[in-house]
């Protein structure tokens, strides 16, 4: 359930920093410029998420790589696509 959660908070973060490029540019290649940064920004977070369920939760690394690996790249697969379609 955690995993899930996850993924769906990082398609809503996602889904933020579309709608702050738009706001703050107002055309698409703003929208393409957030989107951008959300990637590098989700990993960072999906890496923070892996360190909190080995040092708390008491998992192995490699328990908690395959779960990193689908928490980061779900919303990172959608903003990439997102860009490409844009683009």
């Amino acid at each position: 359930m955690h995993m899930l959660l996850t993924i769906v908070g990082g398609v809503v973060l996602f889904g933020c920093f579309a709608l702050f490029g738009k706001l703050w540019g107002g055309d698409v290649a703003s929208v393409v410029l957030g989107v951008k940064w959300f990637i590098p920004t989700w990993l960072v977070i999906s890496l923070v998420n892996m360190w909190v369920g080995v040092t708390h939760a008491g998992y192995s690394v490699q328990d908690e790589l395959p779960i990193l690996l689908v928490v980061f790249a779900v919303p990172a697969a959608l903003a990439a696509v997102a860009i490409w379609r844009m683009q």
